[in-house]
């Protein structure tokens, strides 16, 4: 499918691996210019020679006042036309396993430079008359996951504000939408696996395998085939599509919703 972004520049958070990568990839084989953030330069580095010329390193924490400078100094600077906002979740916890210190950085790792950065492009959307953000969630702001309870209640700010700013910015060709992806081939369900097996007194491979029979199609999602999703959120092509949270997770969100 030609997505029609071969003219467009956009930015991906997270570039180097899981969702992001595979965001960024789908973005470059259509042709797109991809500014990838990420904290290891040595990945960066790899992507950068494998996708010459279309693909501009920008290393840095993105919970960091500097790295949000940065990225809104290149969203003006490229003129972009979308941005993919993506990070690593909080530790596997009970509620019972957290202390007032958790929450407090799940605050700042979920959900403060989110929405910092979000202020800082919305002008430059607007000004554009033009843009398209996707932010990348989780399966369990529809349905809570097991040991997910920080990052279930923080993302779930998330879907308030995108939900509540969708409507704001309407009708000025801007469009937000999240994907909430479920058990993926990512490093994020390897740290789910691990403790699951520590939980139950299983080993990895058995707690591993548990949890793929507890997925209605039997098998890990594709963090890559999700990649191709974004991509089209983040097109021309979605112009109709705003405000939305698309759960991909296998099977296993039981809700109508």
């Amino acid at each position: 499918m030609n997505l029609q972004i071969a003219q467009q520049t956009f930015i991906v958070c997270g570039a180097t691996s899981g969702f992001g990568y595979g965001t960024a990839k789908a973005l470059l084989n259509d042709g797109a210019k991809v500014i990838g953030v990420a904290r290891q330069d040595d990945k960066l580095e790899k992507i950068t020679n494998q996708y010459q010329g279309n693909f501009i390193p920008l290393t840095g924490d993105l919970t960091t006042q500097e790295t949000i400078g940065e990225v809104a100094s290149a969203a003006k600077e490229h003129d972009i036309d979308g941005i993919l906002i993506n990070s690593a979740g909080p530790p596997a916890k009970s509620f019972a396993e957290t202390g007032i210190e958790d929450w407090d950085a799940a605050y700042q790792n979920l959900l403060r430079w989110k929405v910092d950065l979000t202020q800082k492009l919305i002008p430059h959307f607007t000004k554009k008359e033009y843009g398209r953000m996707v932010y990348i969630e989780s399966a369990s702001v529809k349905q809570p996951i097991e040991n997910l309870v920080l990052s279930t209640s923080i993302r779930l700010a998330v879907v308030g504000m995108m939900k509540t700013l969708s409507q704001e910015i309407s009708g000025q060709n801007i469009t937000m939408n999240i994907i909430a992806p479920g058990s993926h081939e990512t490093p994020a369900i390897e740290r789910l696996i691990k403790k699951k097996s520590e939980t139950d007194g299983l080993s990895y491979g058995d707690a591993r395998q548990k949890w793929i029979n507890n997925i209605p199609v039997k098998q890990m999602g594709d963090p890559g085939k999700l990649g191709t999703l974004a991509a089209w959120l983040l097109s021309p092509l979605s112009e109709f599509v705003t405000g939305q949270v698309y759960a991909i997770e296998g099977g296993n969100v039981k809700s109508t919703l």
